[in-house]
């Protein structure tokens, strides 16, 4: 816990528990944590924009094919009119199977277009907001529903609240535009009792479509408006604390303080094999305080000497002192010295512009050796 003493204008103390602002989800949601709640079905998906745009679709498609489906239910009519009078010879068990048979194939003919529509256009428009992402976790029990304390703070939370106060707009608005929509045609709609059925029934289409595409467009709005607010309170629920932050980058990155113990062991584990390996080195060039590197070359193998190990300062001087230990030769060269710490890495080969440099060390070390 964590304790703050503020001193006020009476020179009273007040303490104040910092604790509870550890936890405060101020961050914005990592990519990982968006990408898992993306995983477990949870988007920013606005119902209300597959809602408009199926009215609208739906509602152009029966203004389309309204006259193929006008057709198909007149034929369907017509042919359950010749029925009636042949009723008591052809009616039968079998028959009546055929016929439902035959009656739910014409239904499906007529109002299949209209589904499939509807169906295609839901698909599609959650696909353009969210992407095509499958999940089944959606679908599973979540037990913590059947909490009753959950569900009534669930039921009184802010979400619900602006869900209630979109669909009481929705709700008056559909009053406001029937309505009027009426309102404008109730002399046409007087004058039905004095229409033909086909004009009639024509007219009341017509007038539903109008309206259904009216509130389709209203719902446009009503879906834009929903969606980014969606969208807010989708990312507003991913927040994270700063602490939820650290603890996700230790999963997945490992923790600092662990990693950089490893680190710690490998370079002691790289310069315990360095140093294992001066050794069998031919020389040590030295510079004399800062540098040294331990060269060697193998007569026997075709290529140049070989970088096996080298240091700086206090890792110079453990070098020479090893050396010593196993009297191998050290050679003071200030600028070869510089060139190899600088150049050459741990077991390679020099490079061509050092061969005659190194070449004169090595010989000088062979003569002091009696080796040539």
């Amino acid at each position: 816990m964590i304790v703050s003493k503020i001193k006020d204008e009476n020179s009273f103390y007040i303490d104040i528990n910092l604790s509870f602002f550890d936890g405060e989800k101020t961050e914005k949601a990592t990519p990982r944590k968006k990408q898992k709640a993306r995983s477990e079905g949870q988007v920013a998906m606005s119902k209300e924009i597959a809602t408009a745009i199926t009215l609208i679709v739906g509602f152009l498609s029966l203004k389309m094919l309204g006259s193929f489906m006008y057709e198909q239910i007149a034929s369907v009519m017509n042919f359950n009119f010749t029925l009636i009078q042949d009723a008591d010879k052809i009616i039968s068990d079998d028959y009546l199977l055929d016929l439902f048979i035959y009656l739910m194939i014409r239904c499906m003919v007529i109002a299949g277009p209209i589904c499939i529509v509807a169906m295609l256009v839901g698909i599609v428009t959650n696909i353009m907001q969210v992407g095509w992402h499958p999940t089944t976790k959606p679908l599973q029990p979540k037990f913590d529903a059947f909490n009753p304390a959950t569900g009534f703070k669930r039921l009184f939370s802010f979400k619900q609240i602006v869900d209630a106060l979109i669909s009481i707009i929705k709700i008056a608005f559909l009053i406001i535009v029937v309505y009027n929509s009426i309102k404008d045609e109730i002399y046409p709609i007087l004058n039905l009792a004095y229409m033909d059925l086909f004009s009639g029934v024509l007219y009341i289409c017509n007038l539903c479509i109008n309206i259904g595409l009216k509130i389709g467009y209203f719902f446009i709005i009503i879906a834009v408006l929903d969606f980014a607010y969606q969208k807010y309170s989708h990312n507003k629920k991913l927040r994270m604390s700063k602490q939820e932050i650290k603890d996700e980058y230790k999963q997945v990155e490992g923790d600092p303080i662990i990693k950089s113990q490893i680190r710690q062991k490998m370079r002691e584990s790289a310069l315990k094999r360095m140093m294992q390996e001066v050794p069998g080195a031919d020389v040590v060039i030295t510079n004399p305080t800062h540098f040294a590197v331990a060269i060697k070359y193998d007569r026997e193998k075709e290529g140049a000497p070989i970088v096996l190990a080298k240091g700086v300062d206090h890792l110079a001087q453990k070098i020479k002192d090893v050396a010593r230990e196993n009297k191998v030769e050290i050679v003071e060269n200030k600028p070869l010295a510089r060139a190899l710490y600088s150049t050459v890495d741990v077991g390679k080969e020099i490079p061509p512009e050092l061969y005659q440099a190194v070449a004169e060390v090595l010989a000088f070390v062979y003569k002091l050796k009696n080796m040539v």
